[in-house]
């Protein structure tokens, strides 16, 4: 069954769909204190968390039969998303209405970002479910714990641990446009030593990118993940983990149908040496990591360098974090960091232009500490503070603090927060031909209060409210088109002109309500959320002062309701509704709002071995997510999956 717990939010389709389309925790049980929030960098049971979270286990993935990660994503509370075509191409996703760069991507414990995209964030198109075994969502600015970016949240993934001496599982699919998936993994764990190696490969046809287009834009993607951890001694063990995917995807541009496409590699690597002192109460981490991301664009209509796109990033990261405990009431958490950034991009304006590429770089050095106290049964507080030093901007400080009561060991759950959070600009927009150097770093404050009840054994329900206020956000800002251009209009360090530059010129402001409930009797479910999402441009003087942010839904809902039978079989139909947006922050070009309705079933046919099977877009919605660009119709999928 599914274990799927909303730690909070649960957004509005009027009230009364509380009381009728709840969400996949089963509500005949109370949150169990065993489970644990890894996202705030060290394991916290979930009643002792001020933030909202939503945590989803491993039979909530597989129930809901994903394929990529932000599939599932989108059924969580407060999240939209927005993709330029099929899978494969540019995603966008935003939490409560923050921008998709100001977004932290966790897998494994391993940090993923690109510092050559625009934004400097992580592109969730060539990530997908794999190996996953865990996720989590943490809502809110989250930088006292996660640095830059933690503005809108974080998201957790952690993939599968060995349970067995030696285990192994497989899953396969094929579907509509020609898709196939297929993923596979062993591991075991004995006392000295823990496994696991998985690898996928998914191909598909696709669908033209461009809304109306004729050519279909196909996707292609191989990936690989392993982690390794070695008891070294009592106390003391060595952490090895890894990453890697190897992508192609066929793309359009703003004309229609092209026969361009992108290759995509990206590898992540990590080693981490864990011990304790002092009789266990005092655990430390040691760590370094690497992220690299490389990113080409070809255009086989250029005859002298079809190669038109060139982008290089990386980033190196060194950890230190210690974990005392005082007491059963009373920890500490504390770490220092340094992040070394490096970019290199080379973008000719022709075929025979020179291809030099330019590597830029930024370091930042970080130190932070939080407190956790319990000073009465049921009521845990917490504070924090953390200061950054990068290279460019100079330093930045964030705070937090925070309070979770329960009265009744989970039945209630009450919680409110604070939190700061900060982006610093990426290196794109401070050294690409559109870039500022002294630019200076997005900051937001956020506050949220939230509540969790369990009616009875059979309905679960809960409520978030939160705001959140961002300033000195960077945004393109447009040259003048006559009269004398400024200094900024034109490329550093040259005599060219450009037509825009990237500037600390917005505000924004993000307020709403998240509703969620999930309800059980005997063989029927039924699970749902809303999200009222009003975020709003505030810059001063601005002629879009008072708008709604550019695709951000003001109504997002999703439900579902099926089956669970003691045979196995489960069966349900899912809808999910996106409101109408602006497709750009100025246009008043709109994107319709749309409901989706999917079918999904699974069956143990033996064993270990189950088929599953899903219809998505039931009613062959045309719908848009970015202005200009299609989306999957109807497609269909059916495949077996294993684990032994």
């Amino acid at each position: 069954m599914s274990k799927l717990i909303r730690l909070a939010a649960f957004p509005a389709v009027p009230v009364f769909l509380c009381a009728t389309l709840p969400h996949t925790a089963r509500a005949d049980e109370a949150p169990d204190a065993s489970i644990v929030v890894t996202a705030l960098r060290t394991p916290v049971a979930q009643e002792r968390v001020s933030s909202s979270i939503t945590v989803l286990e491993e039979d909530s993935i597989i129930e809901t039969q994903p394929i990529a990660l932000s599939d599932i994503l989108l059924r969580t509370p407060g999240i939209s998303l927005s993709r330029n075509g099929g899978y494969g191409t540019v995603t966008s996703l935003r939490i409560r209405g923050a921008d998709s760069g100001q977004t932290v991507m966790v897998l494994d414990g391993m940090r993923l970002s690109d510092p050559s995209s625009t934004a400097g964030g992580f592109g969730f198109a060539n990530l997908f479910l794999d190996d996953a075994e865990r996720i989590e969502v943490l809502r809110g600015p989250q930088s006292i714990l996660w640095g830059s970016d933690a503005i809108g949240g974080v998201v957790n993934v952690t993939t599968r641990k060995p349970e067995k001496p030696l285990e192994g599982s497989f899953a396969a699919e094929a579907g509509s446009h020609e898709t196939f998936s297929a993923r596979a993994g062993a591991g075991g764990t004995s006392k000295a030593i823990d496994w696991r190696l998985a690898g996928s490969t998914f191909t598909t046809d696709g669908i033209s990118a461009r809304a109306g287009g004729t050519e279909d834009d196909g996707f292609r993607r191989s990936a690989a993940s392993g982690t390794v951890t070695v008891r070294l001694a009592p106390q003391v063990s060595l952490d090895l983990r890894g990453y890697y995917s190897d992508a192609r995807n066929d793309f359009d541009g703003f004309a229609g149908d092209t026969p361009s496409f992108g290759l995509t590699k990206e590898w992540s690597g990590y080693a981490g040496l864990n011990f304790a002192l002092l009789d266990g109460r005092f655990t430390n981490r040691i760590a370094a990591m690497q992220t690299v991301t490389d990113r080409e664009n070809y255009d086989p209509t250029r005859d002298v360098r079809p190669l038109n796109f060139d982008a290089h990033g990386r980033v190196r990261r060194f950890e230190y974090q210690g974990t005392y405990s005082f007491s059963d009431a009373i920890q500490l958490l504390f770490g220092a960091e340094r992040e070394e950034q490096r970019m290199t991009t080379a973008s000719p304006s022709n075929s025979t232009a020179a291809y030099a590429k330019t590597p830029h770089k930024v370091d930042t050095n970080s130190i932070y500490g939080q407190l956790r106290l319990t000073p009465l049964t049921g009521l845990t507080l917490d504070g924090g503070v953390r200061y950054d030093h990068q290279s460019r901007f100079g330093g930045n400080t964030v705070m937090s603090t925070g309070a979770a009561y329960t009265p009744n060991g989970g039945a209630t759950m009450l919680r409110a927060s604070y939190s700061e959070g900060y982006k610093a600009p990426s290196l794109y927009q401070m050294f690409s031909a559109y870039g500022v150097a002294d630019l200076g770093p997005e900051k937001a404050k956020g506050w949220e209060a939230g509540a969790e009840q369990s009616l009875g054994q059979i309905l679960r329900v809960s409520a978030t409210w939160f705001e959140r206020d961002t300033d000195n956000l960077i945004d393109f800002a447009y040259c003048p088109t006559s009269g004398t251009l400024p200094d900024v209009c034109y490329i550093p360090g040259t005599t060219t002109t450009r037509f825009g530059y990237y500037a600390n010129v917005d505000k924004s402001h993000a307020r709403g309500l998240e509703l969620a409930a999930t309800a059980r009797w005997k063989v029927l479910f039924a699970e749902g959320n809303y999200s009222w999402i009003e975020a709003e441009d505030r810059t001063p003087d601005s002629s879009t002062h008072g708008r709604q942010l550019a695709r951000v839904p003001r109504h997002l809902a999703n439900v579902e309701a099926g089956v669970d039978l003691p045979s196995g079989l489960r069966a349900s139909v899912a809808a999910r509704y996106s409101g109408r947006t602006f497709d750009s922050a100025s246009g008043t070009a709109r994107l319709d709002d749309y409901w989706l309705f999917d079918a999904r079933a699974q069956w143990p046919v033996t064993d270990g071995v189950m088929l599953q099977g899903r219809v998505e877009n039931l009613a062959d919605k045309t719908y848009q997510t970015a202005g200009g660009y299609g989306a999957l119709g109807r497609t269909f999928y059916l495949g077996v999956r294993s684990r032994f």
